[in-house]
C-alpha cells in the first residue's frame, strides 16, 4: 500500500485480534506502530505453533509493529507511555472497560493532556450498559449477537469459521480512525485541537451486520431459516453435489438466469415454467423438487465439467475449495512478510493500488524494540 500515514504515531495495548487488525493496517499504510505488550506477550503469540513454530494470529496480524514490553502498574513504565502519547496522533486499546481509566490514562483524560490525540477503545459490548463488564470472544460474540443462530444447518446453529466478530470490530475500528484523522487534517489547527473519542465493540459491529435477519424479523415476521450452505430466500442458491463427490455452489439471481439454468444447463427447458418454478418464491417454497432435479443433472458429471457447463451459461457459481483449493487457487495475491523463524508468504490484503510497490514491515519478537523505544521516550529498560 501507499505509505500515506508515514510520520504518524500510534500506540497501542492491544491483544488477541480485534485491535491489532486495526493497527495492522495502519501499519501498513505507514504509520509507525508502537505495540506495548505484557511481559509474557501478548497471548495472540500463543494461540498456536503452526507457522514455523509462530502463531498464525500473531503473524497475520502484528507486521511492521515494534513490541515493546510494558508493565501497566510500573509508574515509571506509564511515565513514558504518557510520553509517548504527548506525541501520539492514535491510541488504540482493547483492555478490560475502566481498566486505562483506573491506571490513570482513560481516554478522556489523554485527550484533554493531547487535544490532536485520536483514542479508540476496542471492547467486547461496549463502554456502558449491563454487560459492559462482560468477557467477550469471537464465539462467543457469535452467538449473543445471532450469528451463530441464522448460520449452520436445519439440524443445528453453527459458528462461522473465521473470527469475524474480532475482524468486523477491528475493521470498523480503522475505519472510524482513518475518519477521525481525515476530520483532524481537514479542520486544521482547530481549537479543539481535532482529537476525537472512539468506542468500537465486537457485538456493535456484528450487529449491524445482523440487520438483514433483524429487518426481516422485526417487519418482516419471519425467521430466517439456517439453509447450510443454501441461500434462505432465493432458489436454486447453494451446494449441490457432482458426481465425483465434490461441491459446486450456483446463485440464480434473476429469471433470465433461471431460464438459462433450465435451457443451457439442466436440458430441460420445460421447468422453467413450471407453476413449483416459475418464480423466486415458488421454487423457495418447493426448492426439495428443485434441488432433486439439479442434483440429479450435476450428478452425472465431475465439478469440473459442471463448472464448464455453467460458465457456458454465465451462470453464477463458486466451487466448494478446501485448503489446498485455496492455496492453489489461480486468484490469490501473495505478500511476503519477514519474521525471525524465516520469511513468511501470506494471502494478500485486498486494496490494491496500480503502480505502486507493495513492501510490508516485519513480524516483531516479544520486546525487540525495548532498548530502541524506551531511550527515545526516556525509560530504563525493563529486566
Amino acid at each position: 500500500m501507499p505509505k500515506d500515514l508515514e510520520g504518524l504515531l500510534v500506540v497501542t495495548l492491544e491483544q488477541a485480534v480485534a485491535a491489532p487488525y486495526a493497527s495492522c493496517k495502519l501499519a501498513d499504510a505507514g504509520a509507525r506502530v508502537i505495540k506495548l505488550e505484557r511481559a509474557e506477550g501478548d497471548f495472540a503469540r500463543r494461540y498456536d505453533a503452526a507457522v514455523q513454530g509462530l502463531s498464525a494470529y500473531f503473524v497475520w496480524l502484528n507486521r511492521g509493529k515494534q513490541s515493546v514490553r510494558f508493565d501497566l502498574k510500573d509508574a515509571a513504565d506509564l511515565a513514558m507511555l504518557r510520553r509517548m502519547l504527548a506525541k501520539a496522533d492514535v491510541f488504540i486499546q482493547n483492555l478490560a472497560p475502566g481498566a486505562t481509566a483506573r491506571a490513570g490514562i482513560g481516554s478522556e483524560a489523554l485527550r484533554a493532556a493531547n487535544p490532536r490525540l485520536i483514542t479508540c477503545d476496542i471492547s467486547g459490548y461496549g463502554q456502558s450498559g449491563p454487560y459492559r463488564d462482560m468477557k467477550a470472544y469471537d464465539l462467543l460474540v457469535q452467538a449473543e449477537s445471532g450469528l451463530a443462530f441464522v448460520t449452520g444447518t436445519p439440524a443445528e446453529p453453527g459458528r462461522v469459521g473465521v473470527s469475524v466478530c474480532d475482524v468486523a470490530c477491528g475493521m470498523y475500528a480503522h475505519q472510524a480512525i482513518l475518519q477521525a484523522l481525515y476530520a483532524r487534517e481537514r479542520r486544521g489547527p482547530a481549537q479543539d485541537g481535532g482529537g476525537r473519542g472512539i468506542q468500537v465493540s465486537l457485538y456493535h459491529a456484528l450487529a449491524d451486520w445482523m440487520n438483514v435477519p433483524y429487518l426481516q424479523h422485526a417487519y418482516g415476521g419471519r425467521t430466517p431459516p439456517r439453509p447450510g450452505l443454501h441461500h434462505p430466500s432465493i432458489a436454486p442458491y447453494g451446494l449441490y453435489a457432482c458426481g465425483d463427490g465434490q461441491g459446486v455452489l450456483i446463485s440464480i439471481q434473476n429469471e433470465r438466469e433461471w431460464r438459462r439454468l433450465c435451457s443451457e444447463v439442466l436440458e430441460r427447458p420445460e421447468i422453467a415454467d413450471d407453476p413449483r418454478f416459475a418464480t423466486n418464491p415458488a421454487r423457495v417454497a418447493h426448492r426439495a423438487a428443485l434441488d432433486a432435479i439439479v442434483l440429479e443433472v450435476f450428478g452425472r458429471f465431475t465439478r469440473d465439467a459442471v463448472a464448464v457447463r455453467l460458465q457456458a451459461a454465465q451462470i453464477a457459481y463458486g466451487r466448494l475449495s478446501d485448503l489446498d483449493d485455496l492455496a492453489a487457487h489461480p486468484q490469490n495475491n501473495w505478500i511476503r512478510v519477514a519474521t525471525s523463524a524465516g520469511e513468511v508468504r501470506l494471502l494478500a490484503p485486498p486494496p490494491i493500488v496500480p503502480g505502486v510497490e507493495e513492501s510490508y514491515g516485519a513480524v516483531p519478537d516479544l520486546g525487540e524494540h525495548d532498548a530502541e523505544v524506551r531511550a527515545e521516550f526516556g525509560a530504563v529498560a525493563s529486566g
